[in-house]
């Protein structure tokens, strides 16, 4: 197993030992892994935080980001910087549950023998532990967008997923693609599957999203993934042998 599991923080001071504690425990039977964490620019002592950490955990790599790019920047720049074949990425609020990785790459490895080009295992929060209002508007969103990119995957949202660190790589990057990562793998070729995952309350700490911010955007963003599908163009060629 040679994963990398790429954390993007945002003033999550209160949850990065608490996480990062779970991340190591749950990797202990892991062959080769590192742990990589990205700072998109927190104004707390997350930074602080992390650099003390390295002291005391070997396999963990920080990225920091001069100032806040967003989400998908941070993962982004996690998943380039990896040096493994595959990539664990979840969220730093400690609500994914990091003992599900093993489980998910698990489920990549055995399901890569029946379903061709698997790309991905995208984490399903069948029980969520969020609050009645967040429930709601994200399975309004789920709704909404599976219904228009038809991608099939009931819970895009989750920050648990394990996939192809160079099939990822491929894909055109842009703010949010994040939420968008089923559509993006399936335009190219790849294919996802998701699998169930323990959500957690969260402990410490405020979530840095608003409804309504997400709302509107994700609106823009899905007409532009709508564009992106519609001039993706599966090319099959055969090469010809020169007699």
């Amino acid at each position: 197993m040679k994963v990398s599991i790429v954390v993007p923080v945002y003033n999550e001071a209160e949850n990065i030992i608490p996480l990062m504690e779970e991340i190591v425990m749950a990797m202990r039977q892991a062959d080769t892994y590192e742990i990589i964490y990205v700072d998109d620019g927190s104004t707390d002592n997350t930074a602080a935080i992390l650099k003390e950490s390295q002291q005391t955990v070997k396999s963990l790599r920080l990225i920091h980001h001069k100032q806040s790019y967003g989400q998908s920047a941070a993962i982004y720049s996690g998943i380039k910087a990896a040096r493994n074949p595959y990539i664990a990425t979840l969220d730093g609020d400690g609500q994914n549950d990091p003992a599900d990785i093993l489980r998910l790459y698990a489920a990549l490895l055995q399901h890569s023998k029946t379903t061709p080009n698997l790309w991905m295992v995208a984490g399903w929060r069948t029980k969520r532990h969020d609050s009645a209002w967040r429930l709601f508007s994200s399975k309004v969103a789920n709704a909404f967008r599976s219904s228009v990119l038809a991608d099939h995957t009931p819970d895009t949202g989750c920050g648990l997923k394990v996939f192809l660190r160079d099939e990822f790589m491929t894909l055109p990057y842009f703010d949010h693609m994040h939420r968008f990562l089923p559509a993006l793998v399936l335009r190219a070729g790849g294919q996802v599957i998701s699998e169930p995952v323990n959500h957690r309350a969260r402990a410490k700490g405020i979530s840095k999203y608003g409804t309504f911010d997400r709302l509107w955007v994700g609106i823009f963003d899905i007409i532009g993934v709508i564009w992106l599908q519609k001039r993706a163009k599966q090319v099959e060629a055969t090469e010809i042998e020169c007699r």
